[in-house]
């Protein structure tokens, strides 16, 4: 019997991995082994989280092994992806993830409760790449449906999920690229994400 095909998700900022606990549902459904990546997304900084989802995949037992990130989740793959060395990678799936950097973090970091960001902070601050590395198949899910926190405590211009704009998550080099009508957090319980995010790591392309 073929080993099956593993993917690694990671949680976007003050979440856990209960908040990918629905959509790794959908995937072991699809014929995938799921496993979870921990973000003290609050109290270590990027360089930690890539040192660390680096140990999470060499400690996997897998021929085959893709990644999927919601949110800073998405942000931290890509970083890895930088400096990645496993031959076992597959492809990378990010939702709402804001790779070209977050104009919602960065507001929130100017007002007086910035510190809300903990040591999240120096991720937003810093330069975001300016497109996929060569040799990886990356996809993004972006959400049209404006209902977060974001909504409420900035100002975000154009399309977007309540957190992230559509503009944010749309990054050169991408594989495929699909808006959905869905918010933020609420993506992480759509069937419809759950459907594309199976058809893109099985294929590389989303459903049309």
């Amino acid at each position: 019997m073929a080993e099956k095909e593993c993917v690694l998700l990671l949680h976007g900022l003050w979440m856990g991995p209960w908040a990918m606990s629905w959509l790794a549902h959908a995937l072991r459904k699809a014929g995938f082994d799921t496993h979870y990546l921990a973000l003290r997304s609050m109290d270590e900084p990027s360089e930690t989280h890539i040192e660390r989802l680096a140990e999470a995949l060499s400690q996997l037992k897998a021929r085959r092994i893709h990644l999927l990130g919601h949110s800073m989740g998405g942000v931290i793959i890509l970083r890895y992806l930088r400096q990645a060395r496993d031959k076992r990678l597959g492809r990378a799936l990010l939702l709402g993830s804001p790779a070209l950097g977050s104009d919602a973090a960065r507001q929130l970091d100017q007002q007086p409760w910035g510190g809300v960001l903990g040591a999240s902070r120096e991720l937003w601050r810093s330069a975001f790449a300016p497109g996929v590395e060569s040799g990886f198949e990356v996809g993004a899910i972006a959400g049209e449906h404006s209902l977060g926190l974001g909504v409420f405590l900035t100002s975000l211009q154009g399309p977007n999920d309540g957190a992230v704009t559509v503009a944010e998550t749309r990054i050169a080099g991408l594989r495929d690229h699909i808006v959905l009508p869905v918010s933020h957090s609420g993506m992480l319980l759509s069937s419809e994400v759950a459907r594309q995010s199976v058809a893109f790591l099985n294929s590389g392309r989303f459903i049309r």
